[in-house]
């Protein structure tokens, strides 16, 4: 049994914190940060909404538009680091909110690569029948661990959810392949420090993410069957458009088949492709039968990376 996406949805906070912001606030300039990282603006949640609060919104986006009902959903996954709390997950918290009364539900921690475990995962239990409607929900509160006196990492992350309801599709349609990873020695250049807040090592995480991105995609049209020429559209984590670019050179792509979102709302972790998924669905760029190829790294260190015939 094939598994694909039957609804989409995604929630970005109201209040937009611009590259001339920071200015004032650290050792930084509108220009060197769109130089080195595509970013211009990102989104910041309040204080009072937590992640719980953008999950449900992008969930209730998400069953609404997959024709849904809450109380169908047999399973609730959320890929997080920035949880409300350590417990309960995020995912019990919005099964609670939604009235998923039959639904288990649990929390996946990989970082940026999350929303791609969790739809690697959510895939498992669908193809062996054993649950049919799953939600996937990305979303993460970056801001409050994010130190913004750290002229390195303050100007990078932004916050947000991005959800998406899965089930069976026809065959063909759906994931087709997938590619996971991860390399534990490589934890030490990306992590929360005993203050909580994010540290990294900008140089190593950049060669990573050059070669795991490309080396991703290349692997999962291999796993596949398919060629670089079969791919009608790039979806890779928004974390820094020249990380992004070498992804799309790998796959020998145009540059209006790559999703990018980064300079609007920066990197938002789990929720950045997801996120992006659902804006270029809205603006009619990915169509019915379209080959998606959807890669993302992050923290651990972990990557991932899908192909997905698009429609149902």
């Amino acid at each position: 049994m094939n598994a694909g996406i039957l609804g989409i949805g995604r929630y970005l906070p109201e209040n937009i914190v611009t590259n001339k912001d920071f200015e004032a606030k650290i050792d930084t300039s509108d220009e060197w940060i769109r130089t080195r990282t595509g970013i211009e603006e990102r989104r910041l949640a309040s204080d009072e909404f937590d992640s719980s609060h953008m999950a449900y919104e992008a969930a209730l986006q998400a069953l609404a538009n997959a024709d849904v009902k809450a109380e169908d959903l047999d399973l609730i996954l959320v890929a997080t680091v920035t949880p409300d709390r350590a417990f309960p997950s995020v995912a019990c918290i919005i099964q609670e909110q939604l009235g998923a009364k039959k639904a288990a539900a649990m929390d996946i921690s990989a970082a940026c690569a999350g929303f791609m475990y969790g739809m690697v995962t959510a895939e498992q239990f669908i193809k062996n029948n054993v649950y049919k409607n799953i939600l996937v929900v990305g979303v993460e509160k970056l801001s409050k661990i994010t130190d913004f006196s750290d002229r390195n990492t303050a100007v990078l992350f932004g916050d947000g959810a991005g959800a998406v309801v899965m089930g069976p599709v026809t065959d063909g349609k759906g994931i087709l392949a997938f590619e996971l990873g991860a390399d534990g020695t490589g934890g030490k250049y990306l992590y929360n420090n005993d203050e909580q807040h994010i540290v990294m090592n900008g140089r190593e995480v950049f060669k990573f993410a050059v070669r795991q991105m490309g080396e991703s995609c290349v692997k999962v049209l291999e796993k596949a069957g398919l060629d670089k020429e079969d791919v009608n559209f790039l979806i890779p984590h928004q974390a820094n458009i020249r990380i992004m670019e070498s992804a799309r050179e790998r796959l020998e792509l145009p540059i209006e088949k790559m999703s990018k979102v980064v300079h609007k709302y920066g990197n938002t972790s789990s929720s950045s492709i997801p996120i992006a998924l659902v804006e270029e669905l809205e603006a009619g760029r990915i169509k019915d039968n379209d080959l998606i190829v959807m890669v993302g790294f992050g923290g651990g260190l972990t990557w991932g990376a899908i192909a997905l015939k698009w429609g149902k």
